[in-house]
């Protein structure tokens, strides 16, 4: 390895990627390397190893990912599951044959069972049934997992998961339908104040509970996570744990939710349900002592990072 490690960020768009490399920018210590999907197709197997044999690359930030709320995952489960798989699979095999011993895989809560005991900790993986409606894309995310337990296994690398609870700020996606709730939320209120519309729906009860960590306190949390030293971290003496969870260690209800992004918006309407839609897993909040233990805690309050998100989705969406 250089001096100056050379440092992939794989998804660098998207919008954990594009916090990763901010921080990794901003710290100065290594070389960024990036690539856009039409330089390089993550699931075409031969262009991943070109890249990898061609830039010598010392690190691997694993971001890259088909991503989407629960409307697009009902509506696009194929390829869900088949992106996911093939860009885990190709980045990982071939970051291997390329040498390259450090690697970062980023996956999600939605991992774990579906009636997970909360707070979720990193060892009921595997525990139980799924969420239905997302389950292509979490089986995609627990294959990611057993692919870097496999390679530190059997090959001796140093390849690490961290499971993020629900992101948000600049960079989201704000579809009308293929987005997150937050996202969605911010965009609905903000719609809903423009028209000066009554009241704004929300799907299902509002009743279910969600964790929500902003996206630059993930991107601070993966590189020290990639940072520890593996006697710490336990790549090796834990071979079967690999993944680590990435939360704030708070949930709200999703009405509570709505409320609050009403207020950051400045709408002044009311607040509906709607029960007739689906509410998804009835509560996902993530056990983060293993990282604490370990030195890190997030820093970003949710109503700060509300307000920022609200300001990333006007210059977005009105520019």
């Amino acid at each position: 390895m250089g001096q100056i490690p050379r440092i992939y960020v794989a998804g660098h768009r998207g919008m954990v990627g594009s916090a990763i490399v901010r921080k990794l920018k901003a710290e100065g210590s290594a070389e960024v390397i990036t690539r856009t999907r039409a330089e390089l197709d993550l699931t075409d197997q031969r262009a991943v190893r070109d890249f990898f044999s061609v830039e010598k690359i010392d690190q691997v930030y694993l971001a890259a990912a088909k991503v989407g709320g629960i409307s697009a995952n009902n509506s696009y489960p194929a390829e869900f599951i088949y992106e996911n798989l093939m860009i885990e699979a190709n980045v990982i095999h071939e970051a291997w044959r390329a040498n390259i011993r450090k690697l970062l895989l980023l996956g999600s809560s939605c991992i774990y069972p579906r009636l997970a005991p909360q707070p979720m900790t990193e060892d009921v993986l595997l525990g139980g049934p799924l969420e239905p409606t997302n389950e292509p894309y979490a089986i995609a995310k627990i294959a990611g997992i057993k692919l870097c337990e496999s390679y530190n296994r059997q090959y001796g690398t140093d390849y690490r998961s961290v499971m993020p609870t629900n992101l948000y700020g600049p960079g989201d996606n704000y579809h009308p339908r293929n987005s997150h709730v937050l996202p969605a939320l911010i965009r609905r209120f903000h719609e809903a104040k423009l028209n000066k519309s009554q009241s704004v729906q929300i799907w299902g009860t509002g009743e279910p509970k969600r964790e929500f960590l902003y996206v630059d306190d993930m991107a601070a949390a993966s590189i020290f996570v990639m940072n520890l030293p593996a006697e710490i971290y336990g790549t090796h003496t834990k071979p079967m744990q690999s993944h680590i969870n990435v939360g704030s260690g708070l949930d709200i209800s999703i009405i509570e939710l709505a409320n609050l992004i009403k207020h950051v918006v400045g709408y002044s309407g009311s607040v509906v349900t709607d029960p007739s839609m689906p509410d998804g897993a009835p509560r996902k909040l993530m056990s983060t002592s293993r990282l604490n233990n370990l030195g890190w805690r997030a820093t970003i309050r949710l109503e700060d990072g509300l307000r920022i998100a609200y300001k990333d989705f006007l210059s977005t969406v009105h520019g």
